[in-house]
């Protein structure tokens, strides 16, 4: 899929038989984009297409999506995702794995592994919740985006050429019978863009913020230090020695997710204890 092309419509390998011819006339639009901030409308139009999964065919949710882009726009994106790596390492803690580079599942996986085995050997009680956000992807609102990375300190010259990267976006969808006609799309991070994991680090490091994680003394206490959330993107563990802490924790969470756009899927989030716990209920 990486190969397909997306709504221009020009394959990869017409810059593989191009070479430096290419290279030239992207080097132009990349300058022209970046002075006038400006970008063509084919490289914010993405092509939508849904993969069957197991299931009824006629159910919406039995599907997934892969988001085609075009090519071009890919060099342009290369150079924006390199401007903010500096802000990406300044701005989100060592807790937030989510693409970044050394770091990955296994390295959470093995956090969590070590800290119960800590607790087991210290005899101490730990609970966990594994939050699972409902679409989080799909519902950045975008205004509030904006005013995100300005707080973060992301200079206006690159939040002003991602707003308008996002401003009249549209996509299609392609089956194997037909293509749709455009639509409009004004919430979310953009599908199939490099952009979008580094985008919605900062949203969500902008809800544990203002949970007041890093404050509060609910956590484990390994070598000094407070430990209660880690992090791979949208995928939030939390972490108490009682339930009522962790309780604590989770709705702070729950009410700072709900004021920007997201909602957690409590049907998908789960609690694990090594001490006695009783049923909860969360509110909403």
């Amino acid at each position: 899929m990486n190969k397909a092309s997306g709504g221009d419509r020009i394959p990869v390998e017409l810059f593989q038989i191009l070479k430096d011819d290419a290279v030239k006339v992207l080097h132009s639009i990349c300058q022209q984009i970046w002075k006038t901030q400006q970008w063509p409308q084919d490289w914010k139009r993405s092509v939508f297409i849904p993969i069957p999964r197991k299931g009824n065919a006629k159910e919406c949710s039995n599907y997934c999506t892969i988001a085609l882009i075009s090519h071009a726009s890919k060099v342009m994106l290369k150079i924006l995702q390199a401007r903010l790596q500096q802000y990406v390492n300044r701005e989100l803690p060592d807790v937030q794995a989510g693409f970044r580079k050394g770091r990955g599942t296994r390295d959470q996986t093995a956090n969590i592994c070590w800290i119960m085995e800590k607790a087991r050997e210290f005899q101490k009680n730990i609970y966990f919740c594994f939050i699972d956000s409902a679409k989080a992807f799909d519902c950045v609102d975008h205004n509030k985006l904006w005013k995100i990375l300005k707080e973060m300190g992301i200079p206006d010259h690159l939040i002003c050429l991602l707003r308008n990267l996002y401003a009249g976006q549209e996509a299609t969808v392609r089956t194997g019978h037909r293509t749709t006609d455009c639509f409009q799309i004004g919430k979310g991070v953009r599908q199939g863009c490099i952009l979008s994991p580094c985008l919605f680090n900062f949203y969500a490091e902008y809800i544990m913020r203002n949970a007041g994680l890093e404050e509060t003394q609910a956590g484990i206490k390994i070598a000094g230090r407070n430990i209660n959330n880690f992090r791979y993107a949208d995928d939030t563990t939390l972490m108490a020695e009682s339930k009522d802490k962790l309780k604590s924790l989770l709705m702070k969470v729950k009410v700072e997710s709900e004021k920007v756009g997201l909602k957690l899927n409590i049907q998908k989030t789960k609690i694990m204890a090594s001490g006695p716990i009783t049923s909860w209920e969360i509110d909403g």
